[in-house]
């Protein structure tokens, strides 16, 4: 049975509206602080796309205001479920945008989890957009992304194994500077930028890498802003499966 939901939010960006348009409404700045791969079609009517660890999920866009608004909403599944993504951009004095979020739609019958889960991410991901318009304006990202199964350890044990690997201790704080040397990858040098109970993000001065953990398994979310990106998902993907196997 399907169930309704809407989450909304609103943040402050230290960007314009054009800054901050370009960063929402087309692939490459969707990349750059979103989850996978992303292409849109710039235009009402057009299309929306995602591709994520293999999965392509595409929406339509049903609003495109430049500047202003962006909005798409997914076909409706045979049980019901659809979601819908609205973005509403305001201009402020000093260059700065307030961004307004809209997600709604229809859930499964797990709604309750599913609506946890969204909720909680929400607040991350417009933290993500944030450190990319502050630290990375100009600049699109190449996305990375890796999962593993954690063998049935609990996320305490998971989250532990993630932060020793890349030397951060216990517990994971914002603002804690970070020198990591993982296997087989470069050295990431910068500061923890996002930490709850389920993920914390890194910032560097060439990208933003996100460990998730939870239901079984661990995530890798990154965005590399410098040179030589070439196999690097082979990398990050070879990391992760040899830490949790």
């Amino acid at each position: 049975m399907t169930h309704p939901f809407e989450i909304e939010l609103e943040t402050s960006l230290p960007a314009t509206p054009d800054q901050v348009w370009e960063a929402i409404a087309t692939g490459p700045g969707l990349d750059s602080w979103f989850m996978g791969r992303n292409e849109v079609d710039p235009r009402e009517g057009g299309t929306a796309a995602m591709e994520t660890g293999g999965h392509r999920q595409e929406a339509l866009i049903t609003g495109y205001e430049p500047g202003k608004r962006f909005a798409t909403r997914t076909p409706t599944g045979p049980d019901g479920r659809f979601m819908a993504f609205e973005y509403l951009i305001e201009g402020r004095d000093g260059g700065s945008t307030v961004l307004r979020v809209v997600h709604s739609g229809m859930l499964g019958d797990d709604w309750q989890d599913e609506y946890d889960a969204l909720r909680r991410g929400w607040p991350f991901h417009l933290g993500t957009l944030r450190q990319y318009l502050a630290h990375f304006a100009g600049r699109t990202a190449v996305p990375v992304f890796a999962v593993a199964p954690t063998g049935g350890r609990p996320d305490p044990e998971v989250r532990t194994v993630l932060a020793d690997a890349l030397r951060i201790a216990a517990p994971v704080r914002q603002g804690t500077r970070v020198h990591a040397e993982p296997d087989g990858l470069p050295p990431l040098d910068g500061e923890v930028a996002w930490a709850d109970d389920e993920r914390f993000e890194l910032r560097t001065a060439d990208g933003l890498y996100t460990f998730h953990h939870g239901r079984g398994v661990a995530l890798l979310f990154h965005h590399l802003f410098g040179a030589g990106p070439d196999g690097a998902e082979t990398a990050w993907q070879q990391w992760l499966s040899g830490l949790l196997t």
